[in-house]
């Protein structure tokens, strides 16, 4: 278990990775970064929602974020950044939450329009708190600083 409610299993889970037969184990040099990102800002996120929080997308190793066209700098592939989901929650509502909660995160990004996730980051020591929304479209994510609606 990386934290109470969060074990490493689902941290390393992805589909495409079953898929495609690439092993997206956890480096042991990586465990405290996720434990960090765990404790720091997703048990916190879980108290606050009082609800189970879903990792879509946890740890990726190089090969995985380059099969699904991930940044090259991703926080995923150093164990620092998680795609969530709340039932019962839109993207926004979350995002909004971590962007006013106080939290030690480096990122927040509202991903996808309502249908998406939220994206949060955490890296030991300096974090930017920044926070973002990202729009999808067919030549790529487009960023934009803060919190826009769908």
């Amino acid at each position: 278990m990386l934290s109470p409610h969060f074990s490493l299993a689902e941290f390393e889970r992805s589909m495409t990775a079953k898929r495609l037969n690439i092993n997206n184990h956890l480096p042991p040099d990586l465990i405290l970064r996720a434990e960090a990102l765990c404790m720091e800002i997703l048990e916190p996120i879980r108290k606050h929602f009082g609800k189970p929080v879903h990792i879509s997308s946890g740890y990726r190793c190089a090969t995985l974020n380059n099969a699904i066209g991930g940044s090259r700098a991703s926080q995923h592939m150093r164990a620092e950044a998680a795609d969530i989901e709340i039932a019962g929650f839109s993207p926004e509502d979350v995002t909004r939450w971590i962007s006013i909660s106080g939290l030690p995160f480096d990122q927040v990004i509202k991903e996808g329009g309502n249908s998406g996730w939220c994206h949060v980051s955490h890296h030991v020591g300096n974090n930017r708190g920044e926070v973002l929304t990202a729009n999808f479209s067919a030549g790529g994510a487009t960023y934009f600083h803060g919190i826009k609606a769908a």
